[in-house]
């Protein structure tokens, strides 16, 4: 990592350790403070760019009406058969302008994302078309448990009748409680 770092800012890594054991410069002890303008300057100069952090998008709204299904898994995360246990979360992804949002179907056996929907909006069809490749890909027998958070996608009526034509069994997680979920 050193060498990597010594070659972008041109420097040998004998200066690099060099300064590394010398003494704190006056300028640093006095406590100096550089103006806004130096830093974006010499940022502009070596073509840094900060990064800055988005703000928070919350992605499960469990205030809704719809009905709530019992909590099966009861986080027994290891499981003795694929298509056993699916697991189903949403998370989003900021690209430069907007948001997109990607839904995953993780089968608890093998850990891997068995279907994947993503879209610039959180409604039922983003789970549902996930929900329906994992379907399409491994053709699950009766009785695959289906478990995710509370959100009202999964709780939606177009999502309960793709699980009720496919005879999948519906858990959700325990009300405010992410670790119920934490595989997915």
């Amino acid at each position: 990592m050193v060498c990597l770092l010594c070659r972008f800012m041109k420097i040998s890594r004998s200066s690099y350790y060099h300064w590394l054991e010398a003494p704190i410069s006056k300028r640093a002890r006095q406590g100096k403070i550089f103006s806004r303008q130096r830093v974006g300057r010499l940022m502009r100069e070596t073509d840094l760019q900060c990064k800055t952090k988005r703000k928070f998008k919350v992605a499960t709204c469990s205030r809704h009406t719809k009905e709530i299904s019992p909590n099966l898994l009861e986080r027994r995360f290891d499981v003795e058969h694929m298509n056993q246990y699916w697991v189903g979360d949403i998370t989003y992804v900021a690209p430069k302008k907007g948001w997109l949002y990607l839904a995953t179907v993780i089968d608890l056996y093998s850990r891997n994302v068995i279907g994947w929907s993503m879209a610039n909006h959180m409604r039922a069809r983003l789970v549902n078309d996930a929900l329906l490749m994992a379907i399409w890909q491994r053709k699950p027998e009766a009785g695959l448990v289906w478990h995710t958070d509370r959100g009202s996608q999964y709780a939606s009526d177009s999502h309960r009748a793709i699980c009720k034509d496919h005879d999948i069994i519906q858990s959700m997680s325990r009300k405010g409680n992410c670790w119920d979920n934490a595989v997915a």
